[in-house]
């Protein structure tokens, strides 16, 4: 039955689709033979939505979103953590003005802690990861793998390697796939976009931006007996295997910030973790999205290495592109004075996006004045919204598997200049140093533990 109604809804979409294939598409318009006699979209045609991690990230951005929607179905959620299972129908709708009635859904919903149990679901259409980022890139190949349409938390890799793969295997798939990162919904930093790529500016020629930083080091600590309610081993996964302590996962029955965001084992700090939305604008104005720098050199202030939460804190880095444009790139000064911004300077003025609250701003004035009719425009639409509606269409997504890697290369490119403290002159094509052996060997990491090797 389940395998049936999948084909059914599958063969529908790229039915309704017609092999079309143009980037940043609006929403396919749905028949009115497809929906229910209220109007709705049947439940036969809706897209089954799969959740893989129900975290902090999870709970307040991701479940809420595909539960209330018409035209999506959550109907599986997976975690390792079974308090998180337990207790997500009571906990989500309390996020984005949810109602009991999305508590009752939820807890009909079958739930796993083994998100291959998920990908094996044949009402499961697409799934969105929100596992921490060393889960990402096997995680996404099995979906791929699976069959499945994709969206997957920022950063996509902890190495540029292992991104390259990631996004080689989606090109290989019939399979839509989005990376979640929201910043290019954000009207102010869309709008900063569309008027760099119009010319507001002049030419551009430099870029500047910066992000918050909440790591700080910590010395390893003593090993704890593992909760009854988490699978440690598949927290695990593809990273190395470590001992457990509280400090290295996330807080017990709890979704304050998790200690796994300082650890390199699990993640590349704000540089990367953070740094993803504000790279991907940055990528986007210059028009480089599915390309890179040439040249990266920067600073960093790291903790020990062998502490528990080991990367890198304070940062400078400078990018030069192929075009001369150059990126500059910090941490937000910790009093909290400046927010994290995208700054785009030209030859004829500047513009401004910072976040939280949102603001832009830009000098002369002027260059915030509507565009006219003929400009370049892109569609504006919250994140999720833009891949379930490339996931009805079979379109391409406004940040696709390739334009989400160099994003997160971009960033991992700034951490390694940070780590070598040299000059790195950067092949963005072949994705490789010119100048470093010590920098390329930094590309990459060792094998993950079976069965989880990349």
């Amino acid at each position: 039955m389940h395998g049936k109604r999948s084909l059914t809804r599958r063969g529908f979409l790229k039915r309704a689709a017609g092999g079309a294939a143009v980037v940043g598409a609006g929403p396919a318009i749905v028949p009115s033979s497809v929906l229910g006699a209220d109007g709705k979209v049947a439940p036969s045609n809706r897209i089954g939505v799969g959740m893989i991690a129900l975290g902090r990230q999870a709970m307040a951005r991701n479940l809420t979103v595909f539960l209330r929607w018409p035209d999506t179905e959550v109907v599986a959620l997976c975690d390792v953590d079974r308090w998180r299972l337990d207790t997500a129908p009571d906990r989500a709708p309390r996020y984005h003005g949810g109602t009991p009635e999305d508590a009752e859904t939820l807890k009909k919903c079958p739930r796993y802690t083994d998100f291959r149990e998920v990908l094996a679901r044949k009402d499961v259409d697409a799934v969105m990861i929100s596992a921490p980022d060393h889960w990402h890139v096997s995680m996404v190949i099995a979906a791929a793998k699976a069959g499945k349409d994709i969206c997957c938390e920022k950063p996509l890799s902890l190495c540029i390697d292992h991104g390259r793969i990631l996004s080689d295997t989606i090109a290989g798939h019939d399979c839509v796939f989005r990376t979640d990162s929201e910043f290019r919904s954000i009207p102010v930093f869309h709008r900063a976009c569309e008027l760099v790529i119009n010319g507001r500016i002049g030419e551009l020629r430099t870029m500047r931006m910066a992000v918050p930083n909440w790591n700080e080091p910590l010395p390893q600590q003593p090993e704890m007996p593992v909760p009854e309610e988490l699978d440690y081993d598949l927290w695990l996964g593809p990273a190395p295997k470590k001992p457990y302590t509280e400090k290295r996962v996330h807080p017990r029955k709890s979704y304050a910030r998790p200690g796994w965001y300082a650890n390199q084992d699990y993640c590349n700090g704000a540089l990367v973790n953070w740094g993803h939305h504000l790279a991907d604008i940055c990528q986007w104005a210059n028009g480089t999205e599915r390309s890179g720098p040439v040249e990266i050199e920067g600073t960093g202030d790291f903790p020990p290495a062998d502490g528990l939460w080991n990367v890198v804190l304070a940062f400078d880095v400078r990018y030069r592109y192929a075009n001369g444009v150059e990126l500059f790139y910090t941490v937000v000064p910790p009093s909290g004075e400046k927010k994290p911004y995208v700054r785009f300077e030209g030859s004829e003025g500047w513009i401004q996006a910072d976040y939280g609250p949102d603001k832009l701003t830009a000098e002369p004035a002027s260059i915030l004045a509507e565009l006219g009719a003929d400009a370049v425009r892109f569609p504006l639409k919250n994140e999720k919204r833009d891949f379930i509606d490339c996931v009805k269409a079979r379109t391409q997504t406004m940040e696709d598997a390739e334009v989400g890697h160099r994003a997160t290369s971009l960033c991992q490119l700034g951490y390694i200049a940070c780590q070598t403290g040299e000059k790195l002159q950067w092949d963005p094509a072949r994705e490789r140093f010119l100048n470093s052996d010590e920098a390329n060997q930094l590309l990459t990491r060792p094998p993950g533990r079976e069965p989880w090797r990349v």
